[in-house]
């Protein structure tokens, strides 16, 4: 990289991702006391599913040890029903799943072992963890509905653990079509045209499904967004309020045709998503006055609007969002995008802080995050040679 900010950054991933190194795998955050006191120090599925991605790509020995050491920390604390663990505190051999369960790690949890595996041969991880593979698409499932081949989840129970979305949730469907994609599941063109009917149903087609028209219809009888995919769809109430990292993800993995995706792209670019840093988590926050404003979203103070998933803005997310604009070619947009990432992950003397305020820009939550340092790793290379996660679908 020509840029030296970049290329301190990368270095500075680096060293962060080698310092966050434990025996059983890569912590969410660096060791502080209030990394301890907030559990960021355990081996979180989701988070260190997205490390994997890049730290298996590196030539780091440490970093490659890491992230198989992860996938097999989870896998021995896999639930009997298949499902794999929220997080594993490795010092007390304990195993978290969350309050109504935890739908993205199982989620996560496969597709890194799909790329580690695919990346070191020689370390042969699907041949140790195909048992542990198997309960896994199974435990996923039978969380699908039998009809429309999508995933259905409670509330507060993905990556975005304190925001509303419930029912069919577009994040978690984007991942489960990805996972049908690395592991050639069935129904996954059953998957894929039923996503986009119902997170995106302002088509003139009428699909033939009678339940799924029913749930169309009071989205299409109620709703002011047409360009972004709905965050989520349950029965007679939907999000709108622009879940960036889910929209995201369904370009990445082939979910949306050109002209959607250029929908899409529009959308996020006029909603200034990449402000005041890339990029915020949502479109609009959901306000107190809202129909979906929940209590728990006051907890620690974190949700309020503008705030931590909430509209905050995450840097790891940021790393998404320069291998989407460098995958449609926008070369010159990655560029600048990465610059601001390495930027908000230089704040106080590179802490790598967890989120930053979507309006003020100022930094907020846990230092020394994992998933920071990982992704930025990934959007570098993105701008050399942009990662093929897909071969779309039409």
């Amino acid at each position: 990289m020509s840029d030296p900010l970049i290329e301190d950054c990368r270095l500075e991933s680096i060293a962060l991702l080698r310092r966050n190194c434990i025996p059983a795998g890569i912590m969410a955050a660096s060791r502080t006391p209030a990394a301890e006191n907030r559990r960021y120090t355990r081996i979180f599925a989701r988070d260190a599913g997205i490390c994997a991605l890049a730290m298996i790509r590196t030539d780091d020995e440490l970093l490659q040890t890491a992230a198989h050491a992860s996938l097999l920390t989870l896998a021995r604390h896999q639930a009997g029903n298949g499902q794999i663990p929220k997080y594993v505190d490795p010092d007390r051999e304990d195993a978290d799943f969350w309050y109504v369960g935890c739908v993205d790690a199982s989620l996560w949890w496969l597709i890194a072992v799909h790329h580690v595996d695919a990346e070191r041969p020689d370390l042969k991880l699907r041949d140790k963890l195909q048992p542990q593979v198997d309960r896994a698409l199974l435990w996923l499932g039978c969380q699908e509905h039998p009809r429309l081949f999508l995933l259905r989840q409670d509330e507060a129970s993905d990556w975005a653990d304190i925001m509303p979305r419930s029912g069919f949730v577009l994040y978690s469907n984007a991942l489960w079509y990805y996972v049908k994609t690395l592991y050639g599941l069935p129904h996954r063109e059953e998957t894929h045209y039923h996503f986009n009917h119902l997170f995106h149903p302002f088509t003139a087609h009428t699909p033939e499904y009678r339940r799924l028209r029913l749930l169309r219809h009071y989205v299409r009888s109620g709703s002011a967004n047409r360009d972004l995919y709905l965050s989520f769809v349950n029965f007679s109430f939907w999000g709108e309020e622009g879940d960036v990292f889910g929209n995201m993800l369904a370009l990445l993995f082939g979910l949306a045709d050109d002209q959607r995706t250029a929908q899409v792209m529009n959308a996020l670019t006029a909603a200034g998503v990449d402000e005041p840093w890339p990029v915020r988590a949502t479109c609009e926050p959901i306000s107190r006055d809202s129909p979906l404003w929940r209590s728990y979203m006051e907890r620690h103070q974190q949700n309020l609007e503008f705030q931590y998933h909430n509209g905050g803005c995450w840097p790891f997310i940021g790393g998404f969002w320069v291998m989407v604009l460098s995958g449609l070619g926008r070369q010159g947009e990655a560029g600048r995008a990465l610059a601001r990432l390495a930027q908000a992950n230089g704040v106080d003397d590179w802490a790598f802080r967890e989120w930053f305020h979507g309006r003020s820009g100022e930094a907020h939550g846990m230092t020394g995050q994992s998933w920071n340092a990982a992704m930025f790793l990934l959007a570098c290379a993105a701008l050399e040679q942009p990662m093929v996660w897909h071969s779309r679908t039409t």
